[in-house]
């Protein structure tokens, strides 16, 4: 186990100082694991792109600020707001996109080794990270 792993493991970590460790913004950073699941935490502003996970729900949670998550379903398009605080879970297959026009703090829960851009995507935008997430204090972009 790496010592970064085996601190998150003793050690608390406040959410408010991981999310102030970097600035990159759709580029997530792992705080701990839980069993096979990553908790990661990102900070977003704009959109990301239409993107699925096959296998896998993608849970959100909205640590400071707005997040909206359009999504394709079977009886159409919608879109979900999440307010500060708020909950929400994609559940697999589900094409979705989350944006947020004025930014947010969002701590995310899916199996480690999900890719951010999910098994079907879009082209990846520049602004996009795509990746399993970084440990935290990894420059990473």
């Amino acid at each position: 186990m790496s010592d970064q792993a085996r601190d998150q493991a003793t050690e608390p970590l406040a959410l408010s100082a991981a999310l102030a460790s970097f600035d990159a913004l759709w580029s997530p950073r792992i705080v701990t694991r839980v069993n096979d699941y990553d908790v990661r935490v990102a900070k977003v502003r704009g959109e990301h792109l239409w993107h699925a996970h096959t296998d896998t729900d993608e849970f959100f949670l909205v640590v400071d600020g707005e997040l909206f998550i359009s999504l394709r379903e079977a009886a159409g398009e919608r879109t979900v707001r999440l307010p500060q605080g708020s909950v929400f879970t994609v559940p697999r297959g589900i094409e979705h996109k989350p944006h947020s026009p004025s930014g947010a703090s969002i701590l995310v829960f899916e199996p480690t080794g999900t890719m951010t851009v999910g098994d079907r995507h879009e082209e990846i935008p520049d602004h996009v990270d795509a990746t399993a997430g970084h440990a935290l204090g990894a420059a990473g972009r």
